[in-house]
């Protein structure tokens, strides 16, 4: 059985997905106000290309204190117009027809799980695999719950489910756009460089598509 793994902001999608939702979540004065408070470690983040620090750093300034059932409802709202109007074209052509080959799908993505698995089951794939917020009492508690789920950490994730699912061997198909999709795109037998242009339709051999790879969103 072909297992096939996709990347989802860029990748899936015509635009990231994570400030959105926390723009959204936590109100657009919170996200201003933390800019400029923390300017100075945002900068050394981002001179540094820490995305982990960088996304650690919004979640504990941004989300802590908020309300389990709004993030959640904000997730499923979230969620709908993502799948509604901002996937791209020839991707979801792509994922989609992995599935009616009866392909193994399974999304792996840095972005929140608070809306990645409503994303998953409205597109129908067979697991989501991102990066999650930790709850406490009803809460945020401006923590992640584990790591960030992007570079090789996408790889972990995914040998962890193919091996509690009772897969044999190594992943298939991965489709990814940025340095952060490196690791899991190199261990797939075919990986998938997704760029500015549009892949073709699914053959029996998909074959890498180039492309010119940015930074993680």
């Amino acid at each position: 059985m072909t297992v096939v793994a996709f990347d989802f902001d860029h990748t899936l999608t015509v635009r990231d997905s994570v400030l959105p939702y926390v723009i959204r979540v936590a109100g657009v004065g919170c996200v201003l106000s933390a800019l400029v408070r923390t300017l100075p470690t945002i900068v050394r983040l981002v001179v540094r290309r820490d995305n982990d620090g960088l996304k650690a750093h919004f979640v504990r300034n941004c989300l802590a204190g908020i309300e389990v059932d709004r993030a959640s409802t904000v997730g499923i709202e979230h969620a709908g117009r993502i799948v509604g109007s901002k996937m791209r074209r020839d991707t979801a052509a792509r994922l989609r027809s992995h599935q009616e080959r009866g392909d193994v799908v399974i999304i792996v993505s840095a972005s929140f799980g608070e809306y990645m698995h409503v994303v998953g089951d409205l597109l129908e794939v067979d697991a989501v695999l991102c990066t999650e917020l930790e709850h406490a009492d009803g809460r945020l508690t401006g923590e992640l719950a584990g790591r960030n789920c992007r570079g090789a950490e996408k790889m972990v994730r995914v040998r962890q489910w193919m091996d509690g699912a009772g897969f044999e061997g190594g992943l298939d198909v991965a489709y990814g756009d940025s340095r952060g999709d490196a690791e899991m795109l190199a261990a797939a037998t075919t990986g998938v460089l997704v760029g500015h242009r549009e892949l073709g339709g699914l053959t029996d051999d998909p074959g890498p598509a180039t492309g010119v790879v940015g930074e993680q969103r």
